[in-house]
């Protein structure tokens, strides 16, 4: 079986017609890999075009303020991608005069980058002959070679790392590269495969012995912990209301919020701590009342964060705000994003 020469024959085919791969500019592929890490294209594309248009330049996105960064990329999620993306960005412009490393060994040092991002810039602006792995590519190897190594075990990405640079194609790996990653994204899809239809099926071991559904494998998840928010809106006679930065390492690191309570459990009305409350408004009269009943369940990879927003409603606080009708101008997480645009609208 020639491997290659069946991917690349299939992806001249079914390729989708995607901005970034109509280029070999670094800084538009370096851009497109760190949106589409943890985000399908059809979420990721309009990301993408945004970013370029508001940073056309490797220049432009190192001297942009943080905050503008982390507002475009609002609703993505994994903040820490477009603060290494900033970073990463800065390092370029000041200390490689703009020019990014053309080699893999050279690329792998840039922070956000690993192993998979190296291998695609290489790849697919300087023809190296590094293979890429995700996980289309673990899912396609797995399945043909009927592979059941763990793909986050350190032998299975040890394997599947060798086994990619076995079959890549060494004269045209941007090719092969694009080639893997759209066949498992189009074709060797993770539910309900294409397999009646597939090239690799008189070859593929998980079709002839039925572990389509099986292949490939992977290790159990890390526990999932749940957490509860409490978010505190405040609004005064003027419409203003209290916005902070989050400024401790973790989830939404430098992204906006209202005054937060967390508890151990979901609380109600009476447990809501007066304290925190009358640390922002003092002796000021307030009535509170619960904005959602039911608590808004925010899904991120490892935490499922139980969300309620109480509002506040007083006649003056005593703390530094904003007006509610700029909130839009701060960027926020998408689940408090969300509230915002449907409270504004009673207000």
């Amino acid at each position: 079986m020639n491997f290659s020469k069946i991917l690349t024959l299939w992806y001249s085919k079914n390729k989708r017609d995607l901005p970034w791969r109509n280029t070999r500019d670094p800084y538009k592929i370096w851009l497109s890999e760190i949106i589409l890490q943890q985000t399908q294209v059809k979420q990721g594309l309009p990301y993408y075009e945004s970013f370029l248009k508001a940073f056309p330049s490797v220049v432009t996105l190192a001297n942009a303020k943080e905050e503008d960064v982390l507002k475009l990329w609002q609703g993505l999620g994994y903040y820490s991608r477009a603060r290494n993306l900033h970073d990463t960005a800065k390092i370029i412009h000041k200390e490689l005069n703009n020019e990014f490393p053309n080699s893999y060994s050279g690329l792998i040092k840039l922070k956000g980058i690993g192993d998979y991002t190296a291998s695609a810039i290489a790849s697919f602006c300087y023809n190296a002959q590094c293979a890429v792995v995700d996980g289309n590519v673990y899912r396609v190897l797995s399945r043909i070679f009927g592979i059941d190594t763990p793909i986050n075990s350190s032998k299975g990405i040890k394997l599947f790392k060798i086994l990619a640079e076995d079959k890549l194609n060494k004269v045209d790996s941007a090719i092969h590269n694009q080639a893997i990653m759209e066949f498992g994204a189009l074709q060797c899809k993770p539910k309900n495969p294409l397999c009646e239809t597939c090239p690799f099926n008189d070859h593929c071991m998980a079709f002839r012995k039925n572990l389509i559904n099986t292949l490939p494998v992977k290790t159990s998840k890390t526990k999932v912990s749940k957490r509860y928010f409490n978010f505190l809106v405040f609004i005064d006679n003027q419409k203003n209301t209290v916005l902070e930065k989050r400024t401790q390492k973790g989830i939404w690191q430098n992204l906006y919020q209202f005054p937060l309570v967390e508890a151990t459990h979901n609380i109600n009305i009476n447990e809501i701590s007066e304290l925190k409350i009358t640390a922002y408004i003092k002796n000021n009269p307030f009535e509170l009342k619960l904005y959602n009943s039911q608590a808004i369940v925010h899904k991120l990879s490892h935490q499922h964060l139980n969300v309620k927003f109480w509002i506040i409603e007083t006649t003056k606080i005593n703390a530094h705000t904003v007006k509610f009708k700029d909130l839009e101008m701060y960027a926020v997480p998408v689940v408090i994003s969300r509230f915002i645009e449907e409270f504004k609208n009673q207000m």
